[in-house]
C-alpha cells in the first residue's frame, strides 16, 4: 500500500519509528487489549441503543450535545426494544461507509457474505456489484430527512418507499443528541409503523455516545463531533468477532492516484470543521495494521 502524495504524513502510520497512541503488552493480542478498553469505556452490547432494559421509567435522558434532557415515560419506553439486539456476539460484521473508493470495487458479494451489515445515512443501493444489498442496520441522519423529505411533515410515502430498499433492517437515529432531533426521529418511527413496514426504528443511547466521544478524544482524536462511521465502527468492534470496513476513505484520490467522488453515489462534500475524517481514517488504518480489524481499500 503506497500512500505517498495522497495522505498528509501522520505519526500513527510510522510504526517502525514512533509509538502509536496505544501500546499493547507483548503477550496479549492487540484486538483483545483494545476490545477490553472499549468494553470498559462503552459496553456497546448493552448501551449502544436505547432499550427498555437500560432505560427505566423515570430516568432522565441527558442529550449528548447541549443541555437538553427528557424523562423516560412509560409511552416513550414502550418505543424502545426490550433488550439489546447485540447482547450476543456476531461472528462477522461489515461496516459499509459511503466513500467514492467503493465505486468499481466489486465488493458487493464480499459485503453480502457478512453475518451482519451496517450502513450509513440511507445510502442508495443501486451499485449492487460494488456495495451489495444486505442490510441489517442503517443510520438515518436527521439532516437528510429535513432536506429530502421535508421533515416528514407532508407526503411521507417517498420516504417509506426508499426505506423498502433496506428490507427489514433497523433504522438508527440520534433522537437524543440534539433537541431538534427528537421529534423528527419519533416521526420516522411513526411513519414506518403507519406504512406497515417491518423495519424497527431504534435510537442511539446518548450516554454511549458521550462515553465513546471521551474515549476517542483521550486517544488523541480532535473533532467537533464523531462521524456516524466512527460510531458504527466502534460499536461493531465490540459486538462482532470480526469486523471489515468498506468505503472508509476520506481522500479525493484512490490508492493509484486517480480522482474519485467523495461518495460512491455523489460528490457532495461535508461541512468543513465538523468531522475529522482523515484523523478517524488513521485510527482505522492503525487498527488494521495491528490486526484488530480489516480495512478494505480498492478492489475486492
Amino acid at each position: 500500500m503506497i500512500l505517498t502524495g495522497l495522505i498528509p504524513p501522520n505519526p500513527i502510520l510510522l510504526r517502525s519509528s514512533r509509538k502509536s497512541s496505544l501500546e499493547y503488552p507483548s503477550n496479549i493480542l492487540p484486538r483483545e487489549t483494545l476490545g477490553s478498553q472499549f468494553i470498559q469505556c462503552c459496553n456497546a452490547s448493552h448501551t449502544f441503543l436505547m432499550t427498555q432494559e437500560n432505560s427505566p421509567i423515570g430516568q432522565v435522558i441527558k442529550y449528548d450535545v447541549g443541555k437538553a434532557t427528557r424523562n423516560v415515560t412509560e409511552s416513550l419506553r414502550a418505543l424502545f426494544p426490550k433488550t439489546s439486539p447485540f447482547a450476543k456476539p456476531i461472528r462477522h460484521c461489515a461496516v459499509v461507509g459511503n466513500g467514492g473508493i467503493l465505486r468499481n470495487s466489486s465488493c458487493g458479494a464480499d459485503i453480502d457474505k457478512a453475518d451482519f451489515v451496517f450502513r450509513l445515512n440511507l445510502p442508495p443501493l443501486n451499485w449492487t456489484e460494488d456495495v451489495g444489498t444486505k442490510t441489517h442496520l442503517v443510520t438515518a441522519n436527521p439532516s437528510i430527512l429535513r432536506e429530502k423529505y421535508n421533515s416528514l411533515m407532508e407526503y411521507r410515502k417517498p420516504f417509506s418507499d426508499m426505506v423498502k430498499a433496506y428490507g427489514s433492517a433497523m433504522v438508527l437515529l440520534p433522537a437524543f443528541s440534539y433537541g431538534q432531533n427528537t421529534d423528527i426521529s419519533l416521526r420516522t418511527l411513526y411513519t414506518l409503523e403507519d406504512f406497515g413496514l417491518k423495519n424497527r426504528v431504534v435510537f442511539f443511547n446518548p450516554q454511549y455516545l458521550l462515553n465513546l466521544d471521551a474515549y476517542w478524544k483521550k486517544i488523541g482524536l480532535k473533532f467537533k463531533r464523531m462521524s456516524s462511521g466512527l460510531m458504527l465502527a466502534s460499536a461493531a468492534f465490540e459486538v462482532c468477532e470480526k469486523v471489515t470496513l468498506y468505503g472508509f476513505w476520506p481522500f479525493s484520490r484512490n490508492l493509484e492516484g486517480t480522482p474519485i467522488l467523495h461518495h460512491y453515489y455523489d460528490d457532495r462534500i461535508p461541512k468543513p470543521g465538523f468531522h475529522a475524517m482523515p484523523d478517524e481514517f488513521y485510527q482505522y488504518l492503525r487498527m488494521h495494521s495491528e490486526g484488530a480489524l480489516e480495512l478494505k481499500l480498492g478492489q475486492c
